[in-house]
């Protein structure tokens, strides 16, 4: 089934803004907003809470067998701290958020994040995990580096990725 809208794969280290992008580029456009930790939640596709992290214990097969059908059908922005699970066949874009280390440290403190969990996400940032698992995962011509690091970037990302969109409706005879 072609996809009448794409599905755009929102990543980066915690922190990032992914979540703040997501609900803009939902507002602004046709797509809408998944959040895969609301659906780990809600939909108990995790093993348990992991209390020395603060976090679930997610259940990628499980995860992915709750949004399969919903995302094949397109139109969604996919909102996680990774994306090598998506499938290629589910994902027309890959954006991968970033932001220096010292507007990262301000981000997760103020979430309380403790103090193991938050050097282990700056140095994720530091040495660009999360950009070369989406390099590793998808081609190359889907995944996009931007800078997340304060209002003037976040509107420049919203604006970038609606052209983007608009492109993808022409190009797809989506008009």
């Amino acid at each position: 089934m072609k996809r009448t809208l794409p599905n755009i794969v929102l990543t980066g280290t915690p922190g990032t803004g992914k979540t703040t992008h997501a609900s803009l580029l939902a507002e602004r456009t046709p797509l809408r907003h998944l959040s895969i930790n609301d659906v780990v939640k809600d939909k108990g596709c995790h093993e348990g809470f992991d209390e020395e992290y603060q976090s679930w214990i997610v259940d990628e097969d499980k995860l992915l067998d709750a949004i399969e059908e919903q995302v094949k059908e397109g139109g969604w922005i996919i909102d996680w701290h990774a994306c090598d699970l998506f499938p290629k066949s589910w994902v027309d874009l890959v954006v991968v958020l970033r932001a220096g280390t010292e507007v990262l440290f301000d981000r997760l403190s103020k979430r309380n994040y403790p103090d193991h969990k938050l050097q282990e996400n700056l140095d994720s940032e530091i040495m660009d995990v999360l950009l070369q698992e989406a390099r590793d995962s998808y081609d190359e011509e889907i995944v996009v580096e931007l800078q997340s690091g304060d209002a003037d970037e976040l509107e420049a990302n919203v604006e970038r990725i609606e052209a983007w969109l608009e492109q993808w409706k022409k190009d797809n005879n989506q008009t």
